[in-house]
């Protein structure tokens, strides 16, 4: 070894050395509420020998506050926790890249830290928030956007779900996201249910700190009838602007395409965003003049934009039990998006044990989601004893039975599911309608389901969203 080789591996030693205590650090903050002395002044001495901040080493400030104070570092956490594909497969990698592991894990230890570590006790509206906020620092870190795994509020439409090839994420980071959305809802939800909700709402100030999420959402519709005044009020300024949010990411997958197919017996509109130029060209290319170098158009085609649509009508049933809150709230703004596409006919019907037709209310999400009981015992027998009488033409109408299929009653409800599907009606079992995508259905179910040719749909709400519109193209 030349002495240019020794010094290389010496400089190599001490990058992945001090690597290691700052994730032994995490670790021990982690797992051991007691402070490592030792752990804590190593890892200080890395991050200012690096040129980072102290700050990022201090449990107490947010991720958004060290962003704040020191802006050059927001790009660096886009991004961080994605694999770069031209040295994933680098076993060795120069100093350079080892010093910059050192780096990525400094950042990376924070945005872990921050989330993954909540301590125990009252939870404020101020904790809540920071918590949000680091939280969409840990989707910007795994490639996502912020919101994106935790309910996809802010999701951007249009950006490839985790491991399906998109924003060139890895496989390895497709298998990871999944169980990390759900995990983030979780610590979301202790953290709501530590935190004491009606005193907070009681208060305009305090309330306004608050950041709508699925895991808020539930708690303000689970306690909404012990609020009143003040409090009501502020629980229903946040359930909107939530239903608002997720209704623009949803509108925008639906509006992605058309509905139906163009319907060339209508002339088209000769307006200029119609015009086909280059149809126009080649039809009048006998006009063109060798002389002057001109073509000469006698006849100008249009596009035709107008579609054939037949009246379809959805029926959208959807079991409320706790278990199934996100997919209440994002079918309830989906059903109000496709009602109020031209010629779509859509029902409404939520149920536990008991079942209630939304129907007259199905255009405003908001007022739907403050009409349901979220809780419960589920019995689908009831629910379709109202959708039943729906169906009037079969083959002109998909029933959307959204649930985990967790029934006392098994048999009976699978029976008249099998029926509608005879009918000639399009039946669609849901098994999760939320951007995590996780989602237990009771497997009696979904074999027969299988068996029947309509397999249970789970996953991303996307996947719903292209079922409706082939049904209805």
């Amino acid at each position: 070894m030349t002495g240019q080789q020794g010094h290389e591996a010496t400089h190599a030693t001490s990058h992945d050395n001090r690597r290691q205590v700052l994730y032994w650090r995490l670790l021990a903050r982690l797992f051991d509420p007691e402070e490592q002395a030792t752990l804590e002044s190593a890892s200080l001495a890395v991050v200012e020998d690096i040129g980072l901040p102290p700050a990022l080493l201090d449990p107490q400030a947010s991720v958004d506050s060290v962003v704040q104070r020191h802006p050059a570092l927001a790009a660096a956490f886009d991004g961080l926790m994605v694999p770069d594909e031209d040295t994933a497969h680098d076993a060795g990698g120069d100093s350079r890249d080892r010093a910059a592991e050192v780096r990525r894990a400094a950042l990376v230890s924070k945005v872990l830290l921050n989330v993954f570590h909540q301590g125990r006790g009252a939870v404020t509206a101020g904790q809540l928030s920071r918590w949000q906020s680091d939280a969409g620092w840990l989707e910007r870190a795994l490639g996502c956007t912020p919101g994106e795994l935790r309910g996809g509020r802010a999701a951007r439409p249009g950006v490839s779900p985790a491991g399906t090839g998109g924003g060139g994420r890895t496989p390895g980071l497709g298998r990871l996201i999944p169980e990390i959305g759900p995990a983030l809802g979780s610590i979301e939800a202790d953290l709501v249910g530590r935190m004491r909700l009606r005193e907070v709402l009681a208060d305009p100030k305090l309330a306004g700190q608050l950041t709508p999420s699925m895991s808020l959402i539930e708690q303000l519709l689970r306690d909404k009838d012990n609020l009143s005044g003040v409090a009501l009020a502020n629980a229903k300024a946040l359930i909107r602007r939530f239903v608002d949010e997720v209704a623009e990411v949803l509108r925008t997958q639906v509006e992605k395409s058309g509905v139906g197919a163009l319907d060339r017996s209508v002339p088209p509109k000769r307006v200029f965003r119609n015009l086909d130029l280059d149809r126009t060209i080649w039809k009048n290319l006998t006009n063109w003049s060798p002389e002057e170098e001109r073509l000469y158009v006698d006849r100008l085609f249009y596009r035709h934009t107008a579609r054939k649509t037949t009246p379809q009508r959805l029926v959208v049933v959807v079991d409320q039990s706790g278990s199934m809150v996100d997919s209440m709230v994002n079918c309830t703004i989906l059903a109000s998006i496709f009602a109020g596409l031209p010629k779509v006919d859509v029902h409404l019907i939520a149920y536990d044990t008991q079942a209630l037709d939304l129907t007259p209310w199905v255009h405003d999400p908001f007022e739907t989601l403050l009409r349901t009981n979220l809780g419960g015992g589920t019995d689908g027998t009831v629910a379709m004893a109202l959708a039943q009488p729906k169906i009037a033409e079969p083959r002109n109408t998909a029933v959307v039975w959204i649930s985990d299929f967790y029934e006392w009653q098994s048999e009976p409800l699978f029976e008249s599911m099998a029926a509608i599907h005879r009918s000639g009606a399009k039946f669609i079992p849901v098994g999760s309608v939320t951007s995590s995508g996780r989602a237990s259905v009771n497997p009696w179910f979904r074999e027969r389901f299988k068996d029947q040719g309509t397999p249970v749909l789970s996953g991303h709400i996307r996947k719903l969203v292209h079922e409706l519109k082939t049904f209805l193209t």
